[in-house]
């Protein structure tokens, strides 16, 4: 396979094309977006951010990357690897792109593992810039963006295909950016995804939130699947390492927080849902 940046980006405060231009993205109004010596660009508008440094920080995405890397979650990439690369799959080329990127591990998997005859033409895109940093230097080849899923940095219906892990979809926008055909791969947590982590941290657990039956509006579902497996966390830094990469850490109070540093060792129920969404 070969592997190359998406370049069909679009200006974030108007929405006209950008091209590239020596170091720099540029439209034709004069807006420009200096590449990053790291190799990723900004198109995140300081009236668009929430606060000043929004999405993951630092430490959270340190501890993100010791844990995939370790490979404790390497069945959900293999789960997202099945669901692109399905058995009437035939395509010979993608556009793709990660919605919530995080620093890069599924993108990087999904690569690796992309059928010989197929290109792939990848973005990854984050609200954290510390994200995007850490994948922009593991890894050259995709575009890496600092942006948001509310206002994707795209031109309209030039992807084929979006992938959103544990992260958050907007519909709407999704179906802007994607061409007739294209498709969600969303992965969601199920009701058990590490129930006996937050059995420990909290005094008591909510009612898991219920996934939408029906399809967005313009699209069709055309495949769901689950994945559950047991996962042995072998000592505490990657029990603290889980705990730094999920919003628990912020959630939890001081208490539950002391039982989980109190663990020498910890078996969770990893539990996703695989979801192909077809836009009409």
């Amino acid at each position: 396979m070969t592997i190359s940046s998406f370049e069909a980006l679009a200006c974030p405060l108007d929405g006209t094309a950008l091209q590239l231009n020596g170091r720099s993205w540029q439209c034709e109004a004069g807006h420009s977006f200096d590449i990053a010596r790291q190799g990723y660009v900004h198109l995140l508008p300081v009236q668009n951010k929430r606060s000043k440094d929004p999405g993951d920080n630092k430490a959270m995405v340190a501890a993100r990357q010791r844990f995939l890397s370790a490979g404790f979650y390497q069945p959900i990439a293999e789960a997202l690897v099945a669901a692109v690369f399905h058995e009437n799959f035939s395509t010979a080329s993608i556009a793709a792109l990660d919605a919530g990127c995080g620093e890069g591990y599924y993108m990087r998997y999904l690569a690796e593992n992309t059928p010989e005859i197929t290109h792939l033409s990848l973005m990854g895109l984050d609200i954290s810039k510390w994200a995007v940093l850490s994948a922009a230097k593991q890894d050259n080849k995709p575009a890496w963006i600092v942006g948001s899923n509310a206002n994707l940095p795209v031109l309209p219906e030039t992807l084929d295909l979006i992938f959103c892990l544990f992260g958050f979809p907007v519909y709407p926008e999704f179906a802007r950016v994607l061409r007739p055909g294209g498709e969600i791969v969303q992965i969601d947590a199920g009701p058990d995804h590490l129930v006996q982590l937050r059995e420990i941290i909290y005094p008591e657990l909510k009612a898991p939130r219920q996934l939408p039956s029906a399809a967005p509006d313009g699209f069709t579902t055309v495949g769901t699947s689950a994945i559950r497996y047991s996962l042995t966390l072998p000592d505490k830094s990657s029990i603290a390492d889980l705990l730094a990469m999920t919003p628990h850490l912020y959630r939890a109070g001081v208490e539950g927080l002391a039982r989980a540093a109190e663990l020498e060792s910890l078996t969770v129920t990893v539990e996703a849902t695989i979801t192909r969404i077809r836009k009409i």
